[in-house]
């Protein structure tokens, strides 16, 4: 869109909108139908990234039970463990669905209250926009 952005994170309605955290518009009667599909497009972005996260903790179900090791660990951890599981890829070593049974999707946890409008940045919804028009130039998908 001519613009250069730098990586977001996506949340959900419940974080304050910022330049670095994409969250959708707020479900009400008045969203255009451009909002709409990019809230869509952003759930379905969402939905991505909590299937590899749950793919990931069925490879290596030492992340299953993370309360053993120290926090200051936690992040080489699962470093780690992506960077064996791209080996393991790359060496045609496939993922095995059966792994899959002994893993149930959990609830990360999130803020139970939207967060106030005031820790909002204004600036963000301007990338929020050209994400927006991103999307709607992209066509269906």
């Amino acid at each position: 869109m001519g613009k250069a952005q730098k990586y977001v994170l996506l949340g959900d309605a419940t974080y304050p909108l910022q330049d670095w955290i994409l969250k959708p518009y707020q479900e009400d009667e008045n969203l255009s139908q451009r909002q709409r599909h990019f809230n869509y497009r952003l759930k379905r972005a969402h939905s991505v990234i909590e299937n590899a996260f749950l793919r990931l903790k069925a490879r290596w179900q030492i992340l299953l039970k993370c309360d053993d090791c120290s926090l200051e660990l936690l992040p080489t951890l699962i470093l780690a463990c992506c960077v064996l599981h791209n080996i393991c890829e790359a060496h045609d070593n496939p993922f095995n669905e059966e792994w899959l049974e002994g893993t149930e999707p959990t609830e990360l946890p999130k803020p139970c209250q939207p967060a106030p409008a005031a820790m909002e940045d204004g600036r963000a919804e301007q990338v929020r926009e050209l994400m927006c028009q991103y999307f709607e130039s992209c066509g269906e998908g």
